[in-house]
């Protein structure tokens, strides 16, 4: 029999002391080497009392950011590195963060040292006292300030603002904030209906909560970046597009359906326009300037759909010489289904709007499908024995 004693109880938890983990503060990290350790100086400060931890999400930053966080963890148990490799995104990021720790509260704050820590005592604070389950750290309101932004940064962020208000419904005077703190309960029951596209995780959990969540917002102003350069491009603001995109008619069309049909509405004009140019540079030999202009569409749709709608499984090298190939081999099929199916209902209808419809729609779903299958595949896990 065994000679071990019972276990006793309560048991020490990871950071050496009986109390359970209240708090993890999930941070999102690319290349913030020199934000991370003032970040967890100020943590310390400002959640003294408190059981927490902090869950750096690395991925894979170039500077040097995953070792930094590795340094501190070795002399600092309340400092955790979740590193992630071929993936990235800043609401997945998030989501593994939350799912990677056992805390009760959960906050989210970016490693930038624009977020204002001071403000986490008094979500904790909300949490403990009062029946709300989200916390937001809000610009708009009373006592906030967006801080040295840009006339245009502040226009953007108020239409997307505008924009979730009204085509998701949600009650939130920041719902584009990246600060704000919610219980476990309630992650856990929007988990599976998370998007975890791009980088507005707060909406996607809220809109994405089977039951409204209680929510008070408080106060902060936004500060400017302390160290690094911005993460903001043109294909953040995209992926919100589709992020809303997915949570209005996700649940009847694959969001990289959207992504791919928009890009392709967007490479009719393209074809358009190379087309009328074309006509005037090469004179009346239409077929000719067809031929040019298809294959400049064809072109710019495989770029625009590497960058954008399979970023995540975005082709470098050249492996993008060889996509391109057989995107456009891919979509000259489409091409001829598209004409096809067109003809063929024209030919028993009469109705050219509806036969071209039908073309598009039927050229569409398998330049899609195609596309999806031959060019941007999916690598397969290799399976391990143990």
């Amino acid at each position: 029999m065994s000679t071990l004693p019972p276990l006793s109880y309560p048991v020490l938890n990871h950071l050496g002391c009986p109390r359970p983990l209240e708090l993890a503060v999930i941070i999102p990290t690319f290349n913030e080497v020199d934000n991370v350790e003032e970040l967890v100086r100020r943590l310390h400060h400002v959640l003294a009392g408190v059981a927490w931890e902090a869950v750096f999400v690395d991925d894979d930053s170039t500077d040097g950011t995953a070792a930094k966080l590795h340094e501190l963890s070795n002399c600092d148990p309340q400092v955790r590195c979740l590193r992630r490799v071929g993936r990235r995104g800043l609401s997945s990021a998030c989501v593994e963060g939350m799912l990677s720790t056992g805390a009760r509260f959960l906050a989210v704050m970016d490693a930038d040292l624009q977020h204002d820590e001071a403000l986490l005592a008094g979500m904790l604070q909300a949490l403990r006292d009062e029946p709300v389950d989200l916390v937001v750290g809000t610009r708009y309101m009373d006592g906030g300030d967006v801080g040295e932004w840009h006339t245009s940064r502040q226009k953007i962020s108020t239409l997307a603002t505008h924009m979730s208000q009204k085509m998701l419904g949600l009650n939130l005077r920041d719902p584009m904030s990246g600060f704000f703190m919610l219980r476990r309960s309630s992650f856990e029951a929007s988990v599976y209906g998370l998007s975890s596209i791009g980088f507005k995780i707060l909406v996607d959990l809220v809109a994405s909560s089977p039951t409204p969540l209680r929510v008070k917002e408080l106060p902060y102003q936004f500060r400017t970046r302390l160290a690094g350069e911005s993460k903001l491009d043109n294909r953040v603001a995209w992926d919100y597009l589709m992020l809303l995109a997915d949570k209005t008619v996700g649940r009847y069309i694959p969001t990289r359906l959207v992504s791919f049909g928009v890009i392709g509405g967007f490479g009719v004009l393209v074809h358009l326009a190379v087309l009328r140019v074309a006509l005037g540079l090469i004179g009346p030999d239409f077929v000719e300037a067809q031929t040019v202009a298809v294959t400049i569409a064809m072109i710019s749709n495989f770029f625009l759909n590497n960058a954008l709608t399979y970023r995540d499984q975005r082709l470098k090298g050249w492996g993008v010489i060889a996509g391109l190939l057989k995107f456009m081999a891919a979509c000259s099929i489409g091409a001829v289904a598209n004409v096809g199916v067109a003809a063929y209902i024209h030919s028993g209808s009469g109705n050219w709007l509806v036969s071209g419809l039908a073309g598009i729609l039927v050229g569409t779903i398998w330049n899609y499908g195609a596309t999806a299958y031959l060019v941007w595949i999916k690598p397969k896990r290799r399976r391990t024995t143990i």
